[in-house]
C-alpha cells in the first residue's frame, strides 16, 4: 500500500508548523544516534487510528526572493501536485484575509479535496468567528488550536475521509526495484538513460502508482530490474527547479517503493548539505544503498583522486559506512557496467538471512573477544540473538537488562556481524529484549 500524502498550505504566520509538529508528534524530535543523520522537518511520516500517511509543511519549503503572493502561489502548486488530500490553515484571531483568498482560489481550481481549518481558536468563545470562513467554499470550518492541541482529531477524521485506496504494483518478487534520488542537475535523468541504453538490455516502461509516475523495466544479463518513477525525475518548471526541498518530496516517493536506492552525487561540484538530507531519508527508510559519483569524466584527476573522494564520502556519510561507492560518467557511459553489479549485491545482501546457530557462534566469539559493559555494578548478559526479518535484516539480541545495550557495544556487535557475514549495501537493524 502507498501511504497518503497529505500537504498543510496557508499564508505565512497562521501556524502550519505548529500543527505539522503536534501530527507527527515525536518523530522529528528523535535524534539520530549515528552522526551525519540529518533531518528536514518539512516532510514527516504519520497515522491517525489507523492510517499511515506523509505529511508535507510547504511553509518550510523555501522559495527564494520571489513576492510574498508569488511565494505562497508557488508552495501551493507543490502541495497540489504531491498531496492527495489538502488541509488549508487560516488565523481565527485575524479572519478571512487577501492572501487567504488567494490560496483558496488556486486550490478550488486544482480538484483536489481540501479540508478548511482555522487555527488559534483557544476558547469556546472564539468560535463563533470561523463561520466568516464559509466564503472561501471549501465548505464547513473545523476550529482547531495547535498550541493547545484542540480540535485535531476531528481535523485528520475528515482528512482521512479523502484518502484514496492506493495500492503499489504488484511486482514480481525475483524483480530488483531501484530509484535514483539526489538533489537537482546531479545527472539522475542521464544516468537512467544511460542504463537503459546498455547493451543485452530489453526496457518497458510501465505506468506506476501516482498521476506522473512512470516505472522502467529492464531485463539485465537475465535479471529483471524496475526503475521507480523515471517520470519524477524529469519534472520541470520554474516551481522544482527553484525549490531545492521539492527534490526531497520526489525523493521520498520513490524511496517507499524501492528495495536499492542509489545516491548520485555530483563530482564537479562535491558533497553539500542537501546531498546528506536525501540520503538520509534512504537509511532511516532502510532501504539498500549505492552511492554514485555521477560526471566523473569532468574531474581533473590522478592516481589519488578517487581515493581521496571517497575519503571525503566515508567522512561525510557517517551513517552510510555500509553503501559500496560506484564512480561513472552517465554522459560518456564510462564505468557504467560497474553499476549493475553494485545493485545486485546490495539487492541479495538487503534479503539475505543468517541461521541462528552460526549467528550466536558469531556472537559469542565478539563477546569473549570484547566483554559485555556494566553499568552500577550490573553487567550486561546476552542470551541469544535472532534475525527476525528482511529488507532490512533485522535482528533482535535477547539480554538481562535491555537499558544496558548501549549504543557504543551495539554498534560493535552489528560490526562483528558485518565482518562476518557480509551485508555490504544494507543497514542493519538491531533491538534489544529481555528474556523472560
Amino acid at each position: 500500500m502507498v501511504k497518503p500524502v497529505v500537504a498543510i498550505v496557508g499564508r505565512p504566520n497562521v501556524g502550519k508548523s505548529t500543527i505539522f509538529n503536534r501530527i507527527v508528534g515525536e518523530r522529528i524530535s528523535i535524534v539520530e544516534d549515528i552522526p551525519g543523520v540529518t533531518r528536514d522537518r518539512i516532510y514527516s511520516s504519520a497515522e491517525w487510528l489507523t492510517h499511515d500517511f506523509n505529511l508535507i509543511d510547504t511553509g518550510g519549503i523555501d522559495i527564494g526572493d520571489e513576492p510574498f503572493l508569488e511565494q505562497i502561489r508557488l508552495q501551493a502548486e507543490i502541495a497540489i501536485d504531491e498531496a492527495d488530500v489538502i488541509i488549508l490553515i487560516t488565523n481565527g484571531r485575524e479572519g478571512v484575509t487577501a492572501a487567504d483568498e488567494e490560496v483558496a482560489k488556486i486550490l478550488y481550481r486544482s480538484k483536489k479535496p481540501v479540508v478548511l481549518a482555522v487555527n488559534k481558536v483557544d476558547n469556546p468563545e472564539m468560535r463563533e468567528q470561523i463561520y466568516d470562513f464559509y466564503s472561501l467554499g471549501f465548505g464547513e470550518p473545523i476550529a482547531i488550536s495547535g498550541s493547545h492541541g484542540l480540535g485535531l482529531g476531528d481535523l485528520l477524521d475528515e482528512a482521512a475521509k479523502h484518502f484514496p485506496n492506493k495500492k503499489d504494483k504488484d511486482y514480481d518478487d525475483d524483480i530488483i526495484k531501484f530509484s535514483l534520488i539526489g538533489r537537482p542537475n546531479v545527472g539522475k535523468s542521464s544516468l537512467v538513460n544511460a542504463i537503459l541504453g546498455e547493451d543485452r538490455v530489453i526496457v518497458s516502461d510501465i505506468a506506476g502508482t501516482t498521476r506522473d509516475a512512470i516505472d522502467s523495466g529492464l531485463t539485465y544479463n537475465g535479471q529483471r530490474y524496475m526503475i521507480i518513477d523515471t517520470a519524477g525525475m524529469r519534472k520541470k518548471g520554474k516551481v522544482y527547479e527553484s525549490t531545492e526541498k521539492y527534490s526531497v518530496l520526489r525523493a521520498l516517493r520513490a524511496i517507499e517503493r524501492s528495495d536499492v536506492v542509489l545516491v548520485v552525487l555530483d563530482a564537479e561540484e562535491g558533497i553539500i548539505e542537501q546531498d546528506k538530507k536525501v540520503a538520509g531519508y534512504a537509511h532511516e527508510a532502510g532501504r539498500a544503498v549505492v552511492i554514485v559519483v555521477n560526471k566523473w569524466d569532468a574531474v581533473e584527476k590522478d592516481e589519488k583522486t578517487m581515493k581521496e573522494f571517497e575519503t571525503k564520502i566515508r567522512e561525510q556519510f557517517l551513517y552510510l559506512d555500509y553503501a559500496p561507492i560506484v564512480f561513472l560518467s552517465a554522459k560518456t557511459k564510462k564505468r557504467i557496467h560497474t553499476l549493475i553489479p553494485m545493485i545486485d549485491m546490495a539487492s541479495e545482501n538487503h534479503s539475505k538471512r543468517v541461521s541462528t546457530t552460526v549467528l550466536n557462534d558469531v556472537i559469542m566469539d565478539a563477546v569473549a573477544m570484547n566483554p559485555t559493559p556494566t553499568d552500577k555494578g550490573k553487567r550486561l548478559k546476552i542470551y541469544y540473538v535472532t534475525q527476525v526479518s528482511v529488507k532490512p535484516p533485522t535482528f533482535v539480541v535477547f539480554v538481562n537488562d535491555p537499558e544496558l545495550l548501549h549504543f557504543s557495544y551495539e554498534r560493535f556487535l552489528v560490526n562483528r556481524i558485518r565482518d562476518a557475514f557480509g551485508f555490504e549495501g544494507t543497514p542493519i537493524k538491531t533491538f534489544a529484549r529481555e528474556r523472560k
